[in-house]
């Protein structure tokens, strides 16, 4: 899983913190040297799950507030902080939208429950198992998919998971989910046009509607 960053100099100070999944809060152990503290999770083979780095700021100035993209060059400079600090563990993140148009390939019944549907979605350069749970979701149309690491508006994050026993690998939204009510307000998944390619980004779906 790749690595996803959040700042928010406000709200909890000079801090980059870096997440790659579900933690067990429960179970966290953490160890800190040289303004680098780094997560585990003993459910998880006590793998490092987040990290965070202290007084970021003086090594580059984050851009933007709660999750941020970082630069090719800044996830080197984070590498070379957190090798500093003793640890090794490497960083990589995902630079492609979190949120693009997906095309259903297949729409297939949930084997496990009458209201979900297994779907295998395009998002442009790979298919991803989806696990739906909309009355209007079906195959041969085009949706809005929120891809594993992407942060909801609610400040939720979107992970690889399970539904009733089958993998999923993202979230088809409505437009209630993503905020975007003045586009459209209705019950279900977002019916995007068939113009749209998959892969495109929200920020290109949404242009199009102004």
């Amino acid at each position: 899983m790749m690595w996803i960053a959040f700042y928010n100099e406000q709200g909890v100070g000079d801090v980059l913190m870096l997440t790659r999944g579900k933690a067990d809060e429960n179970h966290l152990s953490t160890e800190s040297n040289n303004g680098v503290t780094i997560v585990r999770d003993s459910t998880q083979d006590n793998q490092v799950m987040s990290i965070n780095l202290f007084n970021i700021s003086e090594t580059f100035k984050p851009n933007g507030n709660g999750n941020v993209d970082l630069t090719e060059e800044q996830v080197s400079q984070v590498n070379d902080k957190i090798k500093e600090a003793g640890f090794d563990i490497e960083v990589e993140v995902d630079s492609k939208p979190k949120f693009v148009v997906g095309y259903v390939e297949s729409c297939k019944k949930h084997e496990d429950s009458d209201h979900l549907s297994v779907t295998q979605t395009n998002v442009g350069g790979e298919v991803l198992q989806i696990v739906c749970g909309a009355d209007n979701i079906a195959e041969d149309m085009n949706v809005l998919v929120a891809r594993p690491g992407a942060t909801m508006p609610n400040g939720m994050i979107i992970w690889p998971g399970e539904l009733r026993g089958v993998e999923s690998f993202g979230m088809i939204c409505s437009t209630r989910e993503l905020g975007l009510t003045d586009i459209e307000d209705l019950p279900g998944i977002w019916e995007l046009k068939d113009s749209f390619e998959p892969g495109m980004s929200l920020e290109e779906v949404v242009a199009s509607y102004k």
